[in-house]
């Protein structure tokens, strides 16, 4: 492209968006980590979901999730735009406009939440408007700017995946999606407050009250701890309540000590590291921790199943 096509294209108020922009406004990693939450929340259930019907259910909520994303890279390119990690972003580096963003946020809020109404069914359909607002006004534009607690709080966005799935799949919410939205809920302070820890001079920056900005590193680090003992706990609710086999208790105990180790690293981190190891360590195995958890319960449902389907079958005969 040749200056002058550039300066013509500024002038008209157009932008240089691919299709690669549109989809980085969807957050992708984010939105495959929702999917598959949703998938284990639906797959969990005793219901038998038609596969079609099951397949909208989970489109629905992946274009919904990267709605949310859209809406939030809309609402937040002032900071982005500042930010090391996310100045590139398609909207503050200029290859998107904030229009186009918010627009595209907007349709593709409105097209998830009717097709997962309209083909599935109102309550999934209804929880999944509900986590878009939420995410999209209740943190982006309040919480994430107003208060420490924003993480906290906020969480609750990222934690109905597992319910919406439920719902979708039974039409109704049990204690079992709640177990699993706790899980999700939990994990989040420790596994964001982690990451800014070693990135609290980004926030600072953007003018982002995270937890470290504002109550300082000594009290984050306790409370990644604190939080980090909850969620291993919460994590081995599942068994405890005969919701999964014992292979899942060893496996989810054993997961749960090793995300408390690594928040014990990180309250022993000296005061003003720079290189923040710890931190880094604790961010990374926090992935790993709510993949891992989530795929061992999706592993123990598919099990149960199949010794259910086995068990009937030899009833029959």
């Amino acid at each position: 492209m040749t200056l002058l096509d550039k300066t013509a294209i500024d002038d008209a108020g157009l932008s240089e968006a691919t299709a690669g922009d549109y989809l980085e406004l969807l957050k992708p990693r984010v939105m495959s980590l929702v999917v598959f939450t949703a998938f284990v929340g639906m797959a969990a259930t005793p219901a038998t979901l038609n596969p079609f019907v099951a397949l909208i259910a989970i489109v629905s909520i992946a274009i919904g999730a990267g709605a949310s994303g859209a809406l939030n890279m809309w609402y937040d390119a002032d900071i982005d735009a500042v930010m090391k990690r996310t100045v590139s972003r398609p909207v503050p580096a200029g290859r998107v406009l904030p229009e186009q963003a918010l627009v595209f946020g907007l349709v593709l809020s409105a097209l998830s939440v009717m097709t997962l109404g309209v083909f599935v069914n109102w309550l999934a359909g209804g929880l999944l408007a509900f986590t878009i607002f939420f995410y999209a006004v209740i943190y982006t534009m309040w919480l994430k700017r107003w208060t420490p607690q924003n993480i906290v709080i906020g969480g609750a966005a990222g934690s109905f995946p597992p319910m919406i799935g439920w719902a979708a799949a039974t039409g109704s919410i049990s204690l079992e999606s709640v177990i699993l939205f706790l899980i999700i809920f939990l994990w989040t302070p420790p596994h964001f407050w982690a990451l800014a820890l070693f990135k609290s001079d980004d926030y600072a920056r953007a003018g982002i009250p995270m937890m470290p900005n504002v109550a300082g590193e000594t009290s984050t680090k306790r409370q990644i701890f604190v939080y980090a003992v909850l969620t291993a706990v919460v994590g081995g609710l599942p068994w405890v309540l005969g919701y999964a086999g014992a292979v899942y208790g060893v496996a989810s105990a054993a997961l749960g000590l090793g995300f408390v180790w690594y928040a014990w690293n990180v309250l022993l981190m000296p005061a003003g590291d720079r290189a923040m190891r710890p931190a880094k360590s604790m961010f990374g195995y926090s992935l790993l921790y709510l993949f891992a958890i989530f795929a061992l319960y999706l592993a123990d449902s598919i099990v149960e199943r199949i010794v259910m389907g086995v068990a009937l079958g030899g009833s029959g005969a």
